[in-house]
């Protein structure tokens, strides 16, 4: 069984902005003196089109000249955020405010109850178990990993009977993982180490071994080098990692970025995934019960997205938006899993449905303008309960095994933190389980969603979480937080890091953005590719909506986002400069031309298209690429990229073009700066000191270009 760990890491958020005759007073004391940053003649030609790119030579990561630009940049921009005098204040803010302890989920392994555990400031989260009420032991503690912390625990996955533990981890942030191997009881090693794998799961079949995925390692820089095929394999337990079993992506006529293998409760069915971009897959079953059994499609094209929720025998249960845009609950004959044999068991409605299987019942998530409602029916999808939830926000769990008579969620939103519900599966009653001790008082703080219209007259919503008793008079420092993209959708949630901003006074505002999936494949499509630009709308007309209602005004208004969400930042700082004094771009898809060039960004190409699609995709991406919109003259916002010099997902070189643009082109005083992150990635297991470090110095940095002289 796979078990995600307890998160305790966020994306990226902030605060903002003064009047412009202030900022220029601060600009006086702490004037910037950019490193040089060298230009190349590098000219590529798109339809005939040229198109320069004079920063070509920041893309590669292995050279020692772009390691000496990362060092001068990094040294001007940690001397200027030394200098703001409340930095500490702010790091103390935020110390105090991570310092509590946070309990995950727990879920029972062999004669153990398992739980992850941070005690309030440790780097990463630690894996305990209990059996019975004994006290708790440590199993696996990735504080030990590495002294500085930035190795971390990606998944751990059980044995058939909990016998042995399979854990992934990560160096430095990197996408690229090792896989170990032990005794559950002993916690001793008892294999050798996989190594190279990536984007992978761990599903064992019983006690043998393993299935997981990976690519080849790619020729050049294991950072930034494309990888194309991904590859499914077995692991025997006791063999070396050479000797593993190819089973799926062997056909180098028909190549798959994103393989993945996953097997029934029972061990008797083997499940592939297999899909070329973030959206859309084919879906294969192999019966494991019969020696050689042919690999037989489900779905055999990749125009809808579909996955196995459980089985029953040989019954099927599926998750799809197949002819469903907001997804709907499928069964099937394992012998006839074919579309045009599935029966309804949850049907689509006009809410988007995500589904989970516990003590042979069915838990449907409802998205409800991007809040949870939960309820629970049985497998021929009768309806038997709401789940009653303590209020308006986010619940997440109700997974189980068949056997299992409780099963755990965890309610929260952006004033509330989390708390662990036991609910008793046959009754439908919850009970607090564990309650978190954070030093916050929601009671002092409102959350309320509202709903906008965006340019072409979208009703898009928007959740905005501030102190109570603030005055819409344009005054409040404001941080809007995007991303919109990929199916992802942004559901409210509590992080310690949040609160320290509206602990300062700030308002947190979050817009549920077109290219995000609060609203079903439909919501989704809409922003992507050629109505990408829809997202960038979106998120410019909730800037307005926040000024316009009095909550801020330009001087007063920060925008950030990272990954898509930084390149969401990018284009609407570029396209609307005036309308935002603050712009936080993280770890951010900015070179729209060439991101699809690195890594594994090929797969992105659903929701971005390329610049080789057509001449029409081509000039539209040009036309909001962030680095090639970059124009002297302009008075851009104060600007903090930030990035990791170990980011194998949205390589570093994005954000260094980003920077070096603005550097050379920012005509008004304002400041442009990067923060480069050293052993760090796109964010996945960056230890807790690093993201004090970064919130403090991201906050800093936003408060001292609002002309803030004192908290």
């Amino acid at each position: 069984m796979k078990i995600r760990i307890l998160a305790t890491i966020t994306t990226c958020f902030w605060l903002i902005a003064p009047t412009h005759a202030a900022n220029t007073k601060q600009e006086k004391t702490m004037r910037i003196q950019y490193p040089t940053t060298k230009t190349v003649n590098i000219v590529d030609q798109y339809f005939g089109q040229l198109v320069t790119d004079p920063y070509r030579w920041l893309e590669d990561d292995r050279s020692q000249e772009t390691a000496d630009w990362v060092k001068r940049q990094n040294t001007v921009t940690f001397d200027y955020l030394k200098r703001i005098p409340y930095r500490e204040v702010i790091e103390q803010k935020l110390t105090r405010l991570m310092d509590y302890e946070k309990v995950g989920r727990p879920f029972t392994e062999g004669e153990y109850t398992y739980f992850f555990k941070n005690d309030g400031l440790q780097n990463q989260d630690v894996l305990y178990r209990r059996k019975g009420k004994d006290k708790p032991e440590v199993v696996l503690n990735p504080n030990a990993f590495s002294q500085d912390g930035t190795t971390s625990l990606d998944d751990v996955s059980f044995s058939d009977d909990g016998s042995m533990l399979a854990y992934s981890i990560s160096e430095d942030g990197s996408d690229w993982r090792k896989i170990i191997i032990i005794n559950s009881d002993s916690k001793a090693q008892i294999d050798t180490e996989l190594v190279d794998i990536k984007f992978s799961n761990i599903s064992w079949l019983k006690n043998e071994g393993f299935f997981y995925s990976s690519y080849e390692k790619p020729q050049g820089s294991e950072l930034s080098a494309k990888t194309d095929q991904h590859k499914l394999y077995f692991h025997h337990i006791g063999q070396n990692q050479s000797q593993d079993t190819l089973v799926f992506g062997s056909n180098e006529s028909e190549k798959y970025r994103y393989v993945s293998g996953s097997t029934s409760r029972d061990g008797r069915y083997l499940f592939i995934s297999a899909s070329n971009s973030t959206s859309g897959n084919k879906l294969f079953i192999k019966d494991l019960s019969i020696p050689n059994a042919p690999l037989t499609p489900i779905i055999d094209n990749t125009k809808s997205d579909t996955w196995v929720v459980d089985t029953n025998g040989s019954t099927l249960y599926l998750a799809t938006n197949l002819n469903a845009p907001n997804q709907r609950v499928v069964k099937a004959d394992a012998k006839q899993p074919q579309s045009e044999n599935w029966q309804d068991v949850i049907a689509e409605n006009e809410h988007v449905l995500d589904v989970t299987a516990a003590g042979g019942f069915l838990f449907a998530h409802y998205m409800v303008d991007a809040t949870s409602v939960v309820k629970q029916f049985d497998r021929d999808g009768k309806w038997i309960r709401d789940i009653a939830l303590p209020d308006i926000g986010s619940a997440e769990g109700f997974a189980a095994k068949l056997k299992d008579s409780t099963l755990y969620y965890t309610f929260t939103n952006y004033k509330t933190p989390d708390t662990t519900f036991e609910l008793d599966i046959q009754s439908g009653k919850s009970t607090p389980f564990y309650t978190s001790n954070a030093d916050f008082n929601p009671q002092n703080y409102e959350s309320k969603q509202v709903f906008y219209k965006s340019k072409d007259g979208t009703k898009v919503p928007m959740i905005i979480t501030y102190k109570k008793g603030i005055k819409l008079d344009g005054s409040n420092p404001t941080l809007l937080y995007g991303y919109g993209g990929f199916n992802i959708s942004l559901t409210p949630n509590f992080r310690p890091t949040r609160a320290a901003w509206m602990e300062l006074g700030g308002v947190y505002a979050v817009p549920n953005l077109r290219g995000g999936g609060e609203y079903g494949k439909e919501w989704h499509d809409a922003g992507t590719q050629m109505q990408k630009q829809n997202v960038f709308d979106d998120f410019i007309a909730a800037a307005e909506y926040l000024i316009d209602k009095g909550y801020t005004s330009p001087s007063k208004l920060a925008i950030s986002g990272g990954s898509n969400g930084g390149l969401l930042v990018g284009a609407a700082m570029t396209q609307r400069p005036e309308l935002f004094q603050v712009a936080l771009p993280a770890v951010g898809v900015l070179d729209m031309l060439r991101y699809h060039t690195f890594t594994a960004g090929a797969g992105w190409a659903y929701d971005y298209g390329t610049a080789e699609q057509s001449q029409s995709m081509f000039e539209y991406l040009k036309n909001y690429s962030p680095v090639h919109n970059v124009n002297v003259g302009t008075h851009y916002p104060a600007t903090l990229v930030t990035t990791g010099d170990h980011d194998d997902r949205v390589v570093p070189a994005h954000s260094y073009k980003f920077a070096a643009q603005l550097q050379a082109k920012q005509t008004g005083s304002q400041p442009t700066l990067i923060r480069i992150e050293t052993d760090s990635g796109h964010g996945a297991g960056t230890p807790t000191h690093k993201i004090i470090d970064y919130y403090a110095d991201t906050y800093s940095f936003t408060l001292h270009n609002m002309g803030i002289e004192k908290l």
